[in-house]
């Protein structure tokens, strides 16, 4: 029997929720020492599988792993057709509003979002208006990061269209829990991942350029080997069946994007960037990127190209306008948004500048256009020091940040040398968009703050990764 067996429950909770019943049995029956032994064996399988990441700012050479918790995060059926219907929902929206803002700006004219929020804003493409995409789709991929503060209370923490990474771990943390547990497999109807490469190829093939003649011939394109997130994109290209390359794989030829290969240059219909748009062409954006292709921005609007994520989508990411987003939903479908945003105050308003300043010791604050967890402030968790700094860089530029309510987010048990502990999780579902359909697929990436307490999940300031089970009807 199990050497400090548990069971798995949430705060709060008298017993164990309903999705968690047949783990719970397992987790009781089983030797804690295995259980910890097999936690090792899991970064074995990681560390030799070649899943690390570089975290900016430290030598290019150190690599890190992202620890993996074996204890999976599991969500009923019911649940998460729920959360399935809320993301397609906003997934359609953001498409729209892409389109709008580079075409009528309707949504602007109604003013239901403020002229200045789009007309000043870096990540406004101004080379993408009147451009429509193959299949007008903007946002090809989105990674939409949630919270559950609830039984019934599911909220948008942030919206990721513009390279939205994650995927790769989603899938190698559902192939090493096979590896490892396949008891619990056979015990427990979950839903499969693992089509999603297959799904990922198919959704990009779909919105080809209509000059395509045949198969469409895809492309991953990284910035390189010291990118932080270069292992998904060797993965994704690999389990594509597509080619990686990098910019000076590339080249514009007779108004077409071609790579370089053993028998010469073949023409390239579809690539899937993991560049920023500053990077993407010198000619158009950042002229001393070297991590682009001189004059694929021209192959784009000459419609021989399909680029996904389309550039210019970064501004759905910005948490500026994410604020908007119940206006969004409801301007573009005509319903009220299922999932509920957080609380948002902007501080380039003078009122919510006041109230967050007043308050700062008790909220979360986020520069707009942050992301991986950076230059962002948890009031409760800061010290005098680090509020008063804050508070100047607000003070400066206030425009630059929004505030939240630190939400009381839910828990999951994560497995320790001493047994189960209660962590703070977040999840980020991945979404697939093509000409005529969306995929969703059923689970994601649940990170989780390691650290007792922390609401900070990712992995460059130290959480980790889960398995998420979504079970069948």
């Amino acid at each position: 029997m199990g050497v400090g067996a548990s069971t798995i429950t949430d705060p709060g909770e008298a017993a164990c929720r309903a999705p968690y019943e047949t783990v719970n049995e397992w987790f009781g029956d089983e030797d804690l020492n295995r259980l910890n032994a097999k936690a090792v064996e899991a970064e074995t399988i990681f560390r030799r599988t070649g899943i690390t990441f570089n975290v900016y700012g430290e030598k290019a050479a150190a690599e890190r792993l992202i620890p993996f918790d074996i204890i999976p995060r599991i969500i009923a059926a019911q649940e998460w057709n729920r959360l399935a219907r809320g993301i397609e929902q906003r997934v359609r929206a953001i498409n729209a509003f892409l389109h709008d803002i580079y075409h009528r700006q309707e949504i602007l004219k109604a003013g239901r979002v403020p002229q200045h929020l789009i007309a000043q804003n870096v990540a406004f493409e101004p080379s993408m208006i009147g451009m429509s995409p193959p299949g007008n789709v903007y946002t090809h991929i989105v990674g939409t990061d949630i919270v559950r503060t609830g039984p019934n209370d599911f909220y948008v923490l942030e919206d990721n269209a513009r390279t939205p990474s994650g995927v790769s771990y989603m899938l190698e943390n559902r192939e090493t829990m096979m590896q490892m547990f396949p008891e619990l497999f056979s015990r427990n109807k979950v839903r499969s991942v693992s089509d999603y490469p297959r799904l990922l190829r198919r959704s990009l093939a779909s919105v080809a350029p209509p000059g395509c003649d045949g198969k469409p011939t895809v492309g991953v394109l990284t910035p390189g080997i010291f990118n932080s997130a270069f292992f998904e994109h060797s993965f994704l290209a690999d389990q594509m069946g597509v080619e990686l390359v990098e910019g000076h794989d590339l080249r514009v030829m007779d108004g077409k994007v071609k790579m370089r290969t053993t028998k010469g240059y073949k023409t390239l219909d579809v690539i899937y960037r993991r560049i920023d748009d500053d990077y993407l062409d010198p000619l158009t954006f950042q002229p001393k990127s070297m991590l682009g292709v001189p004059g694929i921005m021209d192959v784009y609007r000459a419609g021989n190209i399909t680029i996904a994520n389309a550039p210019g989508t970064g501004i759905a990411d910005d948490k500026a306008i994410y604020s908007y987003m119940p206006e969004i939903v409801e301007f573009y479908t005509g319903e009220s948004a299922i999932l509920k945003n957080v609380p948002t105050w902007r501080c380039s308003e003078a009122d919510s500048l006041q109230y967050v300043l007043e308050h700062l010791s008790e909220l979360v604050v986020k520069e707009v256009h942050g992301s991986g967890g950076y230059g962002m402030l948890v009031g409760p968790a800061a010290s005098k020091k680090e509020l008063t700094a804050f508070e100047a860089k607000l003070r400066a530029k206030p425009s630059n940040y929004i505030a939240q309510p630190t939400l009381a987010l839910s828990t999951v048990p994560i497995l320790t040398k001493k047994g189960l502990a209660p962590r703070h999780v977040d999840l980020r579902p991945f979404v697939l968009v093509s000409k005529d359909k969306i995929d969703i697929i059923p689970g994601g990436l649940t990170r989780v703050a390691l650290k007792k307490g922390s609401l900070v999940v990712n992995s460059s300031q130290g959480g980790g990764t889960k398995d998420t089970w979504v079970l069948e009807e």
